[in-house]
């Protein structure tokens, strides 16, 4: 599906960069790490960045019982973003640099996930922030769990922007003596760094973190 499932949902500007479909969305949540939610109450407007995760078709967040967020998330609408950046795209003309990017936008309602399947979203998370980490640490506590909210937004009514490729320079400006090109942005996975109380060697998937 390409085209915008609400009318709110639909790209405007540079419409050929906006895509609707399910594997795009997904991909892009997948390779994330945190978002950034937008919502409104009595104080004002505030946009909160936040740990994130999907399973299907749902993207989840969890904090505490007592988060302001959290609870103005049950009962009213807000918007979720995930961009990440790829380069810099540097033209030979002021006004067409640009830049590289993959970002998504999610409009609609959280809803509390309930205490069973939260559990299991839970360790979802773990997997995904490093995986075969679930089976090692201590499991949540009753109390820990009841001091928590897992919510999940449908991934229903949501846009993804994507830019790539090198720069658009006007055909009068091509021969103007500057360099254009792209200057590429990667994540990188770093050397871990031991607790220095722990005496445990690095087991395996700390080791494929450190290889990349």
């Amino acid at each position: 599906m390409n085209e915008a499932p609400t009318d709110r949902t639909r790209i405007r500007r540079i419409a050929t960069n906006g895509h609707y479909d399910a594997a795009t969305l997904h991909a892009i949540i997948d390779d994330a790490y945190l978002c950034h939610i937008a919502f409104g109450d009595a104080k004002g407007a505030h946009c909160i960045p936040t740990a994130c995760w999907r399973e299907g078709d749902y993207l989840y967040i969890h904090g505490s019982n007592g988060s302001r967020m959290l609870k103005r998330l049950m009962d009213s609408e807000c918007c979720v973003t995930i961009t990440h950046l790829d380069g810099l795209v540097l033209a030979r003309s002021a006004f067409n640099h640009s830049m590289n990017y993959r970002s998504a936008m999610i409009y609609g309602r959280f809803e509390v996930v309930d205490a069973a399947d939260a559990r299991n979203a839970m360790e979802a998370f773990m997997e995904k922030l490093v995986p075969g980490r679930q089976a090692e640490i201590r499991p949540g506590s009753d109390k820990e769990y009841a001091a928590t909210t897992v919510m999940r937004i449908p991934l229903t009514e949501a846009a993804c922007k994507i830019r790539s490729g090198l720069p658009g320079d006007d055909e009068e400006d091509l021969s103007w003596p500057a360099w254009a090109g792209v200057l590429p942005f990667a994540r990188t996975q770093q050397a871990p760094i031991t607790d220095p109380a722990c005496t445990l060697p690095a087991p395996e998937y700390v080791r494929r973190w450190q290889q990349g």
